[in-house]
């Protein structure tokens, strides 16, 4: 028997039971950032994205993802997400200009939300980098990762 969780004992990919694992109430918080030219944090702050709030549909892009991380993301189980927060900030330091995104995702299941958190800070990043990219041929996408789970 293998002691990868996800392979049958054959080696091929396999859906984890968690039938039998306690609810519990679990949260993730996860982050990543996009490096931006100080033109777009000039454009992003006063709004004049041809696309649009760049913010603000980034942070609605990362609900949404969130939402449909089983389907996107093959092993994953859905899940009855009680709450997702999605937070960009805008970073403008001398070296380090861009957009932070971090994620809090929460639910009441038998399997934790790291990768709705993960999958809510890459579509964030995503959408910031589509919406920008016609001012902005300089993006980069950098250190998507976890900052914490927990479960009660």
């Amino acid at each position: 028997m293998s002691s990868f969780s996800h392979i049958d004992k054959d080696g091929k990919a396999n859906m984890v039971d968690v039938g039998s694992k306690a609810v519990q109430q679990r949260t993730a918080i996860a982050s990543g950032f996009i490096s931006l030219e100080p033109g777009t944090i000039s454009l992003i702050k006063e709004n004049q994205i041809k696309k649009g709030d760049v913010l603000t549909v980034a942070e609605v892009a990362g609900i949404q993802a969130a939402k449909q991380t089983s389907v996107l993301i093959p092993l994953c189980h859905p899940l009855q997400i009680t709450k997702a927060d999605v937070n960009t900030e805008i970073v403008d330091e001398a070296n380090n200009r861009g957009v932070r995104v971090k994620a809090r995702v929460k639910c009441n299941g038998q399997t934790g939300v790291e990768m709705e958190a993960l999958t809510a800070v890459s579509t964030a990043l995503l959408t910031i980098y589509d919406m920008c990219k016609a001012v902005d041929n300089q993006m980069v996408i950098t250190n998507i990762h976890l900052l914490e789970k927990e479960k009660i």
